[in-house]
């Protein structure tokens, strides 16, 4: 990891901020925040850097929203995320700072094209969280979105948007969305440090570095949290995904 310039870290700080604004108001919303990370840091160090902001953003998302969660649904989507954690993990270990570059530029693009598409096509299902026994078909849709979600997250801390269709797509309103989402992610992070250690991605000078980002963190998820029953979902959310769109294409072409 290189000597960081005041402007980077700036832009980090920004980035880390709006980590904690997504956790409390707009999940999957941090695409953003690891397209800077990447195109800052070298793209397999800012893996590792950036899951302690992750981790941080969640246990504050999880303080507001614990009470909102729906654990069916989190005890399906486990099995397989674990699944797909593994499998990022075995990339990960010959994956080169390019190879994880490109894979970080692809699966923005992917998931903000898969976005972009449900909009477009999908349909509002009766909310899951009021069903307690899935269909066959909601129980493969859990699988096929988990190892996805777990592959995604492992590789490239993008397992956001991937939760994000899975839990729109099952008909979850705001409080049981983030509240399910806070719990998922506060757990499938934190049982990917014992991977990110060992294959480097976390280490003292990751960590010094995560200690001057950490309390930027809490503002972003203070306004998160004021902003959530106010915001323009359409407009946010065309926000985001035209800002994946230009940070996937600015990885795949760096």
């Amino acid at each position: 990891m290189d000597t960081i310039t005041l402007w980077q870290l700036a832009a980090l700080a920004a980035a880390s901020t709006l980590v904690g604004f997504s956790k409390t108001a707009v999940s999957g919303a941090n695409t953003i925040s690891l397209a800077v990370f990447a195109a800052v840091l070298p793209a397999r160090e800012s893996t590792g850097v950036l899951l302690p902001i992750l981790i941080a953003g969640d246990i504050l998302a999880v303080l507001v929203y614990r009470r909102h969660a729906h654990w069916p649904t989190l005890l399906r989507l486990f099995p397989a995320v674990a699944v797909g954690v593994l499998a990022g993990t075995f990339f990960m270990m010959w994956a080169g700072d390019d190879a994880v570059r490109t894979s970080i530029g692809a699966i923005l693009l992917f998931m903000a094209g898969v976005t972009l598409w449900r909009r477009r096509t999908g349909s509002q299902p009766p909310p899951e969280e009021e069903t307690e026994a899935p269909s066959r078909a909601a129980r493969l849709k859990a699988r096929s979105y988990g190892v996805l979600g777990g592959f995604t997250t492992m590789v490239a801390n993008a397992g956001g948007p991937v939760m994000s269709l899975y839990l729109l797509s099952a008909g979850f309103r705001k409080l049981g969305f983030l509240g399910t989402s806070a719990w998922f992610f506060l757990i499938v992070n934190t049982s990917k440090v014992p991977f990110s250690v060992g294959l480097g991605l976390i280490d003292a000078r990751s960590l010094l570095l995560d200690a001057a980002l950490v309390l930027f963190v809490i503002p972003g998820a203070y306004l998160g949290r004021a902003c959530v029953g106010r915001i323009n979902q359409k407009v946010f959310d065309r926000i985001v995904i035209a800002a994946t769109v230009l940070g996937g294409l600015q990885l795949l072409l760096s």
